[in-house]
């Protein structure tokens, strides 16, 4: 098995537009949640982006791909790495891939001086569950994560708070 792991370009596109609708099937995700191909490439590929996406192709055929993106730490100090998304195709599942590209994250990690990468998991996803914790990734159960999005976020920017 061949493994390349690149740094995605525009023409990746229509790829990740398909394998993010994926994720949001695998995640039982409503489909319309999903931005559009124009939306990813203009998000992901635009001078302004501070996000970073990367594929891993197995044997020339496109796999998988990860959507990184950098943050700071007020408690270490220095960046950290966030990592969106790691998601893979089913007929490519299990074939170890998947470390493959998060050692790859890994090592991009450590060569910007970060001292962490931190990501989110589904409570129900056992699967990838098991796989961090292979690697000895440890969940963080002492946060609870919030979202202000959507209307919420648009009453909460528009209302005179003072």
């Amino acid at each position: 098995m061949s493994v390349t792991i690149r740094q995605a370009c525009p023409q990746d596109a229509d790829a990740i537009y398909n394998m993010i609708n994926g994720l949001s099937v695998y995640r039982e995700a409503p489909h319309d949640a999903i931005p559009d191909v124009e939306d990813i490439r203009s998000s992901l590929f635009s001078p302004e982006t501070t996000a970073e996406a990367y594929i891993c192709e197995i044997d020339g055929n496109m796999a998988g791909y990860s959507v990184i993106s950098m943050s700071y730490s007020t408690w270490l100090g220095r960046a950290s790495l966030n990592m969106e998304d790691l998601y893979f195709m089913p007929d490519f599942r299990g074939l170890g891939a998947g470390k493959i590209m998060l050692h790859y994250i890994a090592q991009l990690a450590v060569s910007r001086n970060c001292n962490r990468i931190e990501w989110n998991v589904l409570e129900w996803d056992k699967s990838a569950k098991d796989f961090y914790s292979s690697i000895n990734a440890l969940p963080l159960n002492e946060w609870v994560r919030y979202r202000l999005d959507g209307p919420a976020l648009q009453k909460f920017a528009t209302h005179d708070i003072r």
